[in-house]
């Protein structure tokens, strides 16, 4: 019984991402999920409170796991180079959002439109993930790895750039002849934040080496 609620739940959820991504959120209705996971409408309701329930459970848990991954490598910085630490970040930020990139696509659009629940979300997550960001970059300056920059823009160039490849897939994929499905994109696009940290951020005599674990 157990393992057919989770299967259910998983059903509904694959569902809901698959539709959000096409039609959004709004143009999304509960029954077009339960059809598309095979279940009845009843469902969504019984596990998610409807079809609000069901966007908060999907958004929640993308950033519990995505602030985990800054929080895994943040623990670490105090032995090792703040350059070091702040790619190794990037870097496990942007192989979360590949590993989750039908989600992260959904949860990028869905955080331009101004609801209560998203502003929770930006007060309690994205204000941790600019509080890692923050931390690390003035660190960087003070220890003289990184130049003095203004680490408001600085934070918000690196989170356009970290999360233009999902709000803009197509541009990637047709301009910057990037594919967010590829194996090699992680790596591929992460050197590419590394080439502009060394050129904006980091001192000549300091420059970052992205390392790939």
């Amino acid at each position: 019984m157990l393992k057919e609620k989770v299967e259910t739940k998983e059903r509904v959820l694959d569902a809901a991402v698959s539709l959000f991504q096409i039609k959004g959120f709004n143009g999304t209705s509960v029954r077009e999920i339960a059809k598309k996971a095979g279940v009845n409408v009843a469902n969504i309701s019984y596990y998610f409170d409807g079809k609000e329930g069901l966007l908060e459970y999907i958004v929640t848990k993308f950033f519990e796991g995505y602030i985990k991954e800054m929080d895994k490598v943040w623990r670490s910085f105090q032995s090792r180079p703040v350059r070091e630490c702040f790619g190794q970040m990037l870097f496990h930020v942007m192989k979360y959002q590949h590993e989750h990139r039908e989600v992260a696509r959904v949860i990028y659009r869905e955080l331009s439109v101004d609801t209560t629940f998203i502003r929770e979300i930006m007060s309690t997550y994205l204000t941790k993930e600019k509080y890692y960001l923050k931390m690390l970059l003035e660190l960087g300056m003070k220890r003289k790895e990184f130049r003095h920059v203004s680490v408001s823009f600085t934070i918000m160039q690196l989170k356009g750039m970290m999360t233009m490849p999902y709000l803009h897939q197509q541009y990637a994929a047709e301009v910057l002849h990037v594919l967010t499905h590829e194996e090699y994109f992680v790596t591929k696009y992460t050197s590419e934040l590394q080439q502009w940290i060394n050129e904006h951020i980091c001192l000549p005599c300091t420059p970052l080496q992205l390392v790939v674990k």
